[in-house]
């Protein structure tokens, strides 16, 4: 009769050992799961980084003010009229991703390499334009075709001097930067090299 607590004792221990084992066992498998929820929701692959380009590429677009001086001259019938104009506009730089770039992963060294196509002059718009010291021919006046001409020569000119001041360099430099720090959190380092577009041929 004195030992049937000790029975009792044994079992318990068994019991217990059992339902611990269980939880240690629906443990692991909670804990595999979140990992593999975690590690799915931080990997990194070709796609994911292509749309984290396509979603930093307008914040890395570089706005400088450009002005220029334009001679204006136009002769008919030994007639000249001329004037001087002075333009200011804005010129906008940035990244053109509308064709895919060259990813590169290395898991195992956790390093992302990027081949992106050099920034490019994305547009020039005119803010101010003045014209000074206007002089009309003697039968060769001015006429709203010449405005329109100096318009034009006005938004060329501005073209050129924003390419003079290497805009282009600074908004790749600007791009660079973001980039080298975009994939940091998942302890990767990016590597970025600006190379020429090259069109693909469709024969």
């Amino acid at each position: 009769m004195g030992k049937q607590p000790r029975a009792i004792g044994h079992i318990g221990l068994i019991v217990a050992g059992l339902v611990l084992l269980v939880l240690g066992v629906l443990a692991g498998l909670t804990l595999s799961r979140a990992s593999s929820l975690f590690e799915s929701r931080t990997r990194v692959d070709q796609s994911s980084v292509v749309e984290q380009l396509k979603s930093v590429a307008k914040l890395v677009t570089t706005e400088a003010t450009v002005r220029d001086v334009i001679v204006y001259e136009n002769t008919r019938l030994g007639s000249t009229k001329r004037s001087l104009v002075i333009v200011t506009g804005k010129a906008l730089v940035g990244l053109d991703l509308q064709h895919p770039p060259r990813v590169t992963i290395d898991y195992k060294a956790k390093r992302i390499s990027l081949g992106l196509p050099h920034a490019r002059l994305v547009g020039v718009d005119i803010q101010d334009l003045k014209i000074y010291d206007e002089s009309r021919g003697l039968w060769n006046p001015f006429r709203p075709a010449d405005r329109d001409t100096i318009f034009q020569l006005a938004r060329q000119h501005l073209v050129w001097a924003a390419r003079d001041m290497a805009v282009v360099a600074h908004a790749e430099q600007g791009a660079r930067q973001l980039l080298t720090g975009l994939f940091a959190p998942q302890g990767y380092s990016v590597d970025v090299v600006f190379e020429p577009f090259v069109q693909e041929s469709k024969d």
